[in-house]
């Protein structure tokens, strides 16, 4: 099997994982929402840190923390992203366990668009026409949804705007995608600590309070966090980015059939409008990166064709 197929293979587990998984946090339904997250902070520190022991990389990470150490700038910055990050996974967390998949689903198609917003706010990059209508016809369908229809999509807004600023942050650290994992929930570690003992002394807790399946399904989040992130970081060394980014759109294309057909989730003429607009974003979006990546693969032929 080629390297292509290789990394195709593990894009679609990656994000096929990410479709699935509010299927596993409805399993904590009975669970606070605060305790799964710090739960999930954790576990997937616990879990990450076993698994960059095993596949014997602990004196990388070493070097890692004393690298960003002697970089106060980037070691600061690698606190907001992990800040960024805890929020995006307790906001994810709340609404699927709290009947918003359809807002979830939503937040992650936004979220590639934003994205490209923020490089050329951030970074002065260069964004073609195409993608400046995607991001317009987007703009115009949670518009349509928060003035016509009366809502704000406050929870699709805060997933893609936190994910899209953790990016941000995360382009400007290079930092192995598992070894970071583990470095990021370190610096939110104390914090998630403090909030577990805080909530054993105030409220009670789930974890070693209800059955086995509980205490399991909090461990396991951990995992659930990681596998798919060493997934993606594997696929995304074997496959060009545009290939990737297209392949990404099937994690919130799954919650949105999730909550549509399986959880019964309202989905009315004002939410169908919203998600055309954002569909037609993302089509445009997707054939246009394809289109840029075939012509500069074929003016790469013509170069190698001409040297020759």
């Amino acid at each position: 099997m080629s390297e292509l197929k290789k990394g195709v293979f593990l894009a679609i587990g990656a994000y096929l994982m990410w479709g699935i998984i509010p299927l596993y946090w409805k399993q904590l339904q009975h669970v606070g929402s605060v305790e799964i997250l710090v739960g999930r902070v954790i576990w997937s520190f616990v879990f990450t840190v076993l698994f960059v022991l095993l596949i014997r990389q602990y004196k990388q990470m070493i070097a890692d923390i004393k690298m960003l150490w002697k970089n106060k700038k980037q070691f600061f910055l690698l606190f907001v992203a992990s800040v960024f990050v805890s929020l995006n996974w307790g906001i994810f967390i709340w609404a699927v366990n709290n009947g918003h998949l359809l807002q979830t689903s939503l937040g992650y198609y936004i979220n590639p668009l934003i994205s490209v917003l923020f490089g050329l706010i951030f970074f002065k990059e260069k964004i073609s026409r195409a993608t400046t209508v995607a991001v317009i016809i987007a703009a115009i369908g949670v518009g349509y949804q928060a003035v016509l229809g009366g809502t704000i999509p406050w929870v699709s807004l805060a997933l893609a705007l936190t994910f899209a600023f953790y990016g941000v942050i995360k382009k400007q650290i290079p930092l192995d995608a598992t070894r970071g994992l583990a470095i990021e929930t370190l610096f939110v570690l104390p914090i998630a600590v403090a909030i577990y003992i805080y909530l054993m002394s105030t409220s009670e807790i789930a974890f070693m309070h209800v059955d086995w399946k509980t205490n399991l399904l909090l461990m396991g989040g951990g995992i659930v966090t990681a596998l798919p992130l060493v997934l993606f970081a594997k696929s995304a060394q074997k496959i060009p980015l545009y290939l990737l980014g297209f392949i990404q759109f099937l994690a919130p294309t799954i919650s949105l059939m999730l909550g549509i057909f399986l959880y019964k989730e309202p989905f009315t003429l004002t939410e169908f409008i919203t998600f055309i607009c954002i569909w037609l974003a993302v089509f445009i979006f997707s054939a246009s990166k394809v289109l840029e990546a075939r012509k500069l693969h074929a003016a790469y032929n013509k170069e190698n064709e001409v040297k020759v």
